[in-house]
């Protein structure tokens, strides 16, 4: 069958090396496709016959279409691109696309035995916001799915990448995963990793805040959250509105701890890095390099620089996007350094979705050190099956749904153990302060309670959290302290599906 393709617009000075004659008739290809009115990131959709479709280009030039953020935009081109494929694969154009042919798209895509890859109702909905979008715009009639409409919504619209960890487990993960260990305490001779601190750092400081991973991976140096609470257990820092999902500003809390191994992170791994590009003039080869030559602060802090030619700008921090933001450098003892806090070996800007790979890279060699050889082969589609929680898995989302568990928990204990509230008096107290679950969704930036309750702690929403803690608690003054949690996680994942507990998987590993 003859699909569809989509290419994508290269950032400036990413197009690599263009060959000297014409390209497709056209001598200067970057400067022709700006003068389209394309943009860096925006799609271009390529029929089966290697021609690139008109309409879908005036779609994408198109207001509906250019509001969106670069990662909307992606997320909609790559999710439209097979229903064209199945389109043509009826001969039938897009524009004339029928409610049936989409009637009969969406049974392929979720309910049909023959495929493969079934999609879930959280991945439908996503994929019918792009085609009502564009058949809106086309003005397609009658318009052939609306995610307006309820019957063209999928009902089981629960996202399936929601995934827990327990604190000793990220321990676990992070020992084997990054650092290296051979297992449980067993760290390995010659082990070696330029970026091992960068790394654990990440983590660390994504499970001690609930940030998401474009959030904290746009973190600047001067953005590291530094003023402590009244009590020095968390520091509170501001997150810039243009690298949230709502695009609205919030504080955020992360641990002292947290915040120490990034500061450790700061002043060696990152610090040699910097010191390597300076020497090797990796900094004086970025054109587009800006040096920042003041923040004033307040409520809404302004950032001042100045580009290689001179030229003066500013700009509201909470409105620089995540690739401005890699433009920025401040001036260091040794000349120009980065302000983005992440950096490659290579001392550049480190793009936000490349901690996919170091999530990944951590997720095989907890298999390869966890799993037995026969079990590693086993094909990762039947491993689930065949192989279930013999060894952590872990995404830079999974810290953030960790996050806001061992939160829950930790608000509840609060509130069971160390202020000894009655029933009447928690009722009191949430009047006053809001009950756990409403400080969970504040500290994780959510406009709803239930997106906190149905997506990021859907296991234990519908559990009574007082009788789990009673079953957790290890003293008989039936007080668990806040800092030792183990076992009301333990409880926790023995109850509940989807959380991973060591208990549970070093037993498996035993088993097999």
């Amino acid at each position: 069958m003859a699909e569809w393709q989509v290419v994508w617009v290269p950032d400036s000075g990413r197009w690599g090396v263009l060959p000297d004659e014409d390209v497709l008739g056209v001598r200067d290809l970057p400067a022709a496709v700006a003068w389209i009115g394309l943009r860096p990131g925006d799609p271009v959709f390529v029929g089966p016959d290697g021609t690139v479709d008109a309409g879908l280009l005036e779609f994408v030039l198109s207001d509906s279409f250019r509001r969106l953020e670069r990662e909307t935009k992606r997320n909609y081109a790559t999710d439209i691109r097979p229903l064209l494929t199945f389109l043509s694969s009826r001969g039938v154009s897009w524009r004339r696309a029928s409610p049936r042919d989409l009637a009969d798209y969406r049974d392929w895509r979720c309910r049909a035995v023959e495929n493969p890859q079934r999609i879930g109702g959280t991945k439908w909905n996503r994929e019918a916001a792009a085609f009502t979008k564009l058949f809106r715009w086309a003005g397609v009639e009658p318009l052939p799915v609306d995610v307006g409409r309820r019957e063209d919504r999928a009902a089981d619209s629960v996202s399936s990448n929601v995934l827990w960890l327990t604190p000793r487990t990220w321990r676990l993960w992070s020992d084997i995963g990054l650092r290296g260990h051979l297992g449980p305490g067993l760290p390995a001779a010659g082990w070696e990793s330029r970026t091992e601190l960068r790394n654990t750092s990440f983590v660390q400081l994504l499970l001690g805040s609930g940030l998401r991973r474009q959030e904290g991976g746009s973190l600047l140096t001067f953005e590291v959250p530094v003023e402590r609470l009244r009590h020095g257990r968390y520091c509170h820092g501001q997150i810039a509105a243009a690298v949230t999902r709502a695009k609205v500003g919030r504080v955020f809390y992360a641990t002292v701890d947290a915040v120490g191994q990034v500061e450790a992170y700061i002043a060696s791994e990152r610090a040699w890095a910097v010191q390597r590009a300076q020497q090797q003039g990796r900094y004086e080869r970025l054109a587009g390099l800006r040096l920042v030559t003041g923040v004033r602060r307040g409520r809404r802090p302004v950032v001042e620089w100045v580009d290689r030619h001179g030229v003066a700008g500013r700009q509201e921090l909470g409105r620089l996007g995540w690739r401005e933001r890699q433009l920025l450098f401040v001036d260091g003892p040794d000349g120009p350094e980065p302000a983005w806090l992440w950096l490659t070996e290579q001392g550049l800007p480190m793009a936000p979705e490349r901690w996919n790979g170091i999530f990944r890279q951590a997720n095989q060699r907890c298999e390869q050190v966890l799993l037995t050889a026969r079990e590693r082969t086993v094909g990762r589609g039947l491993r689930l099956a065949e192989v279930r929680g013999r060894s952590p898995y872990a995404t830079p989302l999974a810290a953030r749904h960790s996050y806001a568990l061992y939160m829950l928990v930790l608000l509840n204990t609060l509130l069971e153990s160390r202020l000894g509230l009655t029933k009447a008096d928690r009722r009191d107290f949430a009047m006053l302060f809001g009950d756990p679950w409403w400080l969970v969704k504040t500290l994780l930036g959510h406009a709803d309670v239930e997106t906190t309750k149905r997506h990021y702690l859907a296991p234990v929403a519908h559990l009574e959290l007082e009788s789990v803690l009673t079953a957790g608690r290890a003293d008989t003054a039936g007080v668990l302290p806040a800092e030792d949690l183990d076992g009301v996680f333990a409880c926790l994942a023995r109850e509940s599906q989807g959380i991973q507990d060591i208990d549970i998987l070093l037993a498996g590993r035993a088993d097999g």
